[in-house]
């Protein structure tokens, strides 16, 4: 398991989303929740992250037809 932790600078640029957007889907339970790091800070576990993009990529090509 890859434990490293990403700041949202590095989640937005990873998924290409807007900060706003990433915590829209957290709020919705379709996005990685952040993990705490201390009073002001907030982290994404890199696996977490690229677990979802995965999961994006398959239901795209899966909607569209494509393997």
């Amino acid at each position: 398991m890859n434990t490293q932790i990403i700041r949202l600078p590095q989640v937005c640029k990873n998924t290409a989303l807007a900060r706003s957007t990433i915590y829209k889907l957290v709020s919705e339970g379709t996005f990685p929740e952040p993990i705490k790091l201390t009073a002001r800070s907030s982290g994404w576990l890199v696996n977490e992250v690229d677990d979802w993009i995965t999961n994006r990529i398959e239901e795209s090509r899966s909607a569209w037809g494509v393997k």
